[in-house]
């Protein structure tokens, strides 16, 4: 069993493939950071603040990682 799964994570194709989702991941990971670094507050707007909540999710933006208003600065 345990050779079989050594053989199956080295298998090139299965190598490929992980790294495809990987850089996909980090892709989204990093324009979400992104975005949400460039959006000044989250006041007033129910679709906007749906939005980043979202894209704080994706940008793993986690407790003191998250964005914060300009209110409680």
């Amino acid at each position: 069993m345990l050779e079989s799964l050594i053989a199956f994570t080295t298998n090139p194709a299965f190598l490929e493939i992980l790294r495809q989702w990987l850089l996909a991941l980090t892709s989204v990971v990093t324009a979400a950071s992104a975005i949400t670094a460039l959006t000044p507050t989250k006041k007033d707007d129910k679709i906007r603040t749906c939005i980043l909540s979202v894209l704080n999710f994706l940008a793993l933006n986690i407790g003191n990682a998250g964005s914060r208003d300009k209110e409680n600065d």
